[in-house]
């Protein structure tokens, strides 16, 4: 059964000393409370690593010349020329398939994806391909690609969509980091370029004009992969989210605190890996109460999570009410602001959620 399972079960994701989770955690620092948009952390951040190696570069659909479609990349292309900060043509497969390569032979390719979205043109290649090099050949091939995006809420039918569960259930071997802010996403560009695992960002797209604290040292802090972070303790019940849709759960929380509700509240960070220490059993054996909330599809992502905490980590045992879920409709996100509060969760859906869970 050893035998078998090192065969053909083995290095799904890096086993070499380059592994992403073997990456130390650098600790983000700031030297005043200076607030910017969050795309200006992204943007200084990725000036700080490409100051700092040689082989990095990026490229997509306006990533160039006007620094992609959120400014994430501003000015970069004057700084740093033509070959490493690149437009594309409109072609999702082929940016994927030129990252891919790249990688292959030693560069350290960003590939940019315009939208989460438009990741399904590339889901192919990228499931099929990408995830399997270091699987198919025994940890024998690397092709460390960083895949970034950007997704979740706005306001558009394929500009906001989060169709997380059928991501992670096809790209098993790709690393698929969910952060909730730009500080979060800089610190996993950090890491990554560390080490030799394929990986999947995904950044906010209401992040870029939040304001946020200014780090201090750009291109140094690292954000472990597969380790949740307890961003708000609590005693009553365990709110497990990510990415844009944490930061609803945010405000949810201090609106059950003044109803005298003292939630848990954890970002799960990453959802390949997924809370390798088991920090969540260890909030539900706290609380006793479980909620997931993200915006996929019911079924989706939260499926995934549910399943990983009550089974693999045995939370089940320790609960005193039903584990819940939140999550959007069923279809894509309609259009307009409106259209975007009936579809997906918002802070009064996560409250009124909460309340009934304690009312159990």
């Amino acid at each position: 059964m050893d035998l078998n399972g090192d065969r053909y079960g083995s290095h799904l994701y890096s086993e070499s000393a380059k592994s992403c989770l073997k990456v130390p955690e650098v600790p983000v620092e700031y030297a005043t409370d200076e607030q910017v948009d969050g795309r200006i952390i992204i943007r200084d951040n990725f000036k700080a690593l490409f100051e700092k190696e040689p082989l990095l570069l990026t490229f997509g659909e306006d990533t160039g010349k006007i620094g992609d479609v959120n400014q994430g990349m501003e000015g970069m292309q004057a700084q740093f020329g033509e070959l490493r900060v690149a437009d594309t043509g409109i072609r999702e497969a082929t940016i994927l398939g030129q990252g891919i390569g790249m990688a292959l032979r030693g560069l350290r390719p960003v590939a940019e994806i315009q939208y989460l979205d438009y990741l399904l043109y590339c889901l192919q290649g990228m499931s099929d391909d990408l995830a399997t090099v270091q699987w198919r050949t025994k940890g024998g091939q690397k092709c460390p690609l960083i895949v970034r995006t950007r997704g979740h809420r706005l306001e558009g039918v394929w500009h906001s969509g989060s169709p997380m569960g059928m991501i992670i259930n096809s790209v098993r071997g790709v690393v698929v980091c969910v952060p909730r802010n730009m500080q979060q996403a800089a610190g996993m560009y950090n890491t990554l370029l560390q080490s030799d695992d394929p990986a999947l960002v995904i950044e906010c797209l209401n992040g870029y004009r939040s304001k946020e604290k200014l780090p201090s040292n750009l291109g140094e802090f690292t954000v472990p992969i597969g380790v949740p972070e307890v961003v708000r303790e609590g005693t009553d019940l365990t709110l497990v989210s990510y990415g844009s849709t944490f930061n609803l759960c945010a405000r949810a929380c201090e609106q059950l605190e003044a109803l005298g509700i003292s939630v848990e509240l954890v970002d799960v960070r990453t959802l390949l890996p997924f809370d390798l220490n088991h920090t969540i059993v260890e909030s539900l054996k706290k609380t006793n109460r479980l909620l997931v909330v993200d915006e996929d599809v019911p079924g989706g992502a939260s499926a995934t999570i549910l399943q990983q905490i009550l089974e693999v980590q045995g939370g089940y045992q320790y609960l005193d009410a039903t584990p819940s879920t939140l999550t959007a409709k069923a279809h894509r996100p309609a259009y307009g602001s409106d259209g975007d509060y009936f579809s997906k969760p918002s802070v009064e859906d996560v409250v009124e959620k909460v309340l009934a869970m304690i009312k159990e």
